[in-house]
């Protein structure tokens, strides 16, 4: 069987990842839609190599797998999985720096948190043609509804798959 790629929409907390999900289970029914966050409380570093170890289960029935949540490439460099896919994408959801600072106050977090999302947001942008192979796109979900961003992720998947 031919390796499938993996599909990975991550960005900054508060830029939307958790909301569009839900939207795209509907748009993409013969794909596995994964909110990364369904998984707390653990070593974050197992977590993921353990949503590559279920995304490449899942590649063997021929389904394709879109994960929502926080990861970069040095993330996974080291997976045993990493080899199991033809490549892995990533679609980077962004928001401005207002409009983050006030979801994630909604939320109750401190100043100390939203900086270092804010950081984080800022490095994506910067990094997304050099960290990324391929380039990854963004989504800017400023002033997008959850279901116009998860119509433009569909159309990424669609034309990547």
């Amino acid at each position: 069987m031919s390796k499938l790629p993996l599909f990975v929409i991550t960005g900054a907390s508060g830029t939307g990842k958790t909301t569009v999900s839900s939207h795209l289970r509907k748009l993409l029914p013969e794909f596995d839609v994964f909110d990364m966050d369904i998984i707390n409380n653990v070593d974050w570093q197992i977590a993921k190599e353990n949503w590559l170890r279920v995304a490449y289960s899942i590649s063997l029935s021929g389904r394709g797998t879109v994960l929502c949540g926080t990861m970069v490439p040095e993330n996974i460099a080291s997976s045993n999985y990493i080899e199991r896919f033809d490549r892995i994408l990533y679609i980077n959801l962004h928001c401005d720096d207002a409009t983050r600072e006030m979801r994630l106050r909604a939320r109750g977090w401190d100043e100390n948190a939203i900086e270092d999302h804010r950081n984080f947001a800022n490095w994506l942008l910067q990094n997304a043609d050099k960290a990324f192979d391929p380039a990854m796109p963004t989504v800017d979900t400023t002033d997008l509804s959850s279901e116009e961003a998860a119509k433009q992720i569909e159309e990424w998947v669609r034309k990547n798959w």
